[in-house]
């Protein structure tokens, strides 16, 4: 009886759970669908059109900024901590704590302190190093926990018997246990995206709200979540702001099929 009793509530859950993500990605889809024309991918904005083309190029660039900062860092501390720091190291335990309280952190503070340090102390100004750097901050943490943890599932015999065999230590974390740790370094890259692309509150305070299409890095704009929070707020393109939501569902999806053939080709070759 209690078998049943907690089969049954696992079923009845995972359908919840399937059935309010089916229910909001549906109500979206079809309110958003009838309003994707043209003019949306028009280059220039205008009160007409509410063309999302500049934030989708300011979302490009902001995500492709972050990693690019962001990923080198985050991986290589996560080797640091797991194959070169010493296991009972205190400096260890002080970066893991730091890395997880600075996960707990609502976004909306380090949009706050974004705003203090990189627009007005450093005078960058409502711009797209504003926003870059301020995702960093936010992204680390996650990058650095993903790639540690990554790294720690790889079973320990699999480097004994690469230094068994005359490998060093380089030679083996490159070879050996990073073609095995990549999928799993993959997945917090991937959630890292996530994580960047759906942001407003700390890119509102960073990156602005321009509806301009950035000329460089110094230029302000607007993310894809932030255009459709602003297009909604104003009342005035509630349908364009749910085609705007469509066309974050289908980025996500696109971005969560790459991940999967991606991991799945990585598996192949680790394995």
């Amino acid at each position: 009886m209690t078998d049943r009793l907690l089969k049954a509530l696992v079923y009845l859950f995972t359908f919840l759970t399937f059935g309010s993500l089916f229910v909001v990605i549906g109500f979206i889809l079809v309110n958003g669908l009838p309003y994707i024309t043209p003019s949306l991918f028009d280059f220039t904005y205008t009160s007409q059109n509410v063309s999302l083309m500049p934030a989708i190029i300011s979302t490009v660039i902001l995500v492709f900024g972050s990693l690019l900062i962001a990923l080198p860092i985050g991986v290589f501390a996560g080797f640091y901590l797991v194959e070169y720091a010493p296991k009972d190291s205190r400096w260890v335990k002080y970066v893991r704590i730091a890395s997880d309280t600075l996960s707990g952190i609502p976004s909306i503070v380090f949009g706050l302190f974004g705003m203090l340090f990189f627009v007005v102390f450093l005078g960058f100004q409502y711009s797209l190093i504003s926003g870059i750097l301020t995702s960093v901050i936010m992204v680390l943490p996650l990058i650095i926990r993903s790639t540690e943890e990554a790294l720690l599932s790889v079973s320990d015999s699999m480097r004994q018997a690469s230094f068994g065999l005359g490998a060093g230590k380089l030679r083996t974390v490159f070879k050996i246990v990073l073609p095995v740790a990549m999928p799993d370094i993959l997945s917090g890259v991937i959630l890292s995206i996530g994580c960047i692309v759906g942001e407003t509150a700390a890119l509102m305070y960073t990156l602005g709200t321009s509806t301009n299409t950035p000329t460089s890095l110094l230029s302000s704009g607007r993310s894809l979540a932030l255009h459709m929070y602003m297009l909604s707020s104003e009342g005035l393109h509630v349908n364009e702001a749910y085609a705007t939501g469509v066309i974050l569902i289908i980025t996500v999806l696109i971005i969560n099929m790459i991940s999967s053939l991606l991991s799945r080709r990585l598996v192949k070759g680790g394995a």
